[in-house]
């Protein structure tokens, strides 16, 4: 009697607790410091936009949007602990929006791009694998 019991203990610990197997190349990324997410740099250039008065703008300060430089939610899933920039203008203008996220002026470019540690560092480039499973 005690193997049958045992036996089927340890079936039903099998599959209570057994984990859908996920292969290591379609896990998520974990980020496991307490430290805000650096921005990445989709752009060594200044995004040229034409900006309305009055209108409510979100700018990308994690560089992973693909509406650059302009927010599309990226940071919820990929740089969670950064949120974009809302601003509102006075008044219509044509504009430099940062490219490279590391403007001591945001969202406005200040030149900062032009930097060594910007111009050496690697472009982000988005890849499909990026994408968790949800």
């Amino acid at each position: 009697m005690n193997m049958l019991v045992s036996k089927l203990e340890l079936k039903w610990i099998i599959l209570t607790f057994r984990q859908p197997w996920i292969p290591a190349t379609a896990a998520c990324k974990v980020n496991l410091s307490t430290l805000p997410p650096e921005p990445v740099i989709p752009s060594k250039k200044p995004f040229k936009v034409e900006l309305v008065g009055g209108k409510r703008y979100s700018w990308c300060t994690c560089g992973h949007s693909k509406k650059q430089p302009f927010c599309d939610g990226a940071h919820k899933t990929k740089a969670q602990g950064l949120s974009p920039l809302r601003f509102v203008p006075e008044k219509d203008a044509t504009v430099w929006l940062c490219g490279c996220k590391y403007t001591n002026n945001p969202p406005y470019c200040d030149g900062t791009h032009k930097q060594d540690f910007i111009k050496s560092a690697p472009l982000h480039e988005p890849v499909q694998a990026d994408v968790c499973p949800p």
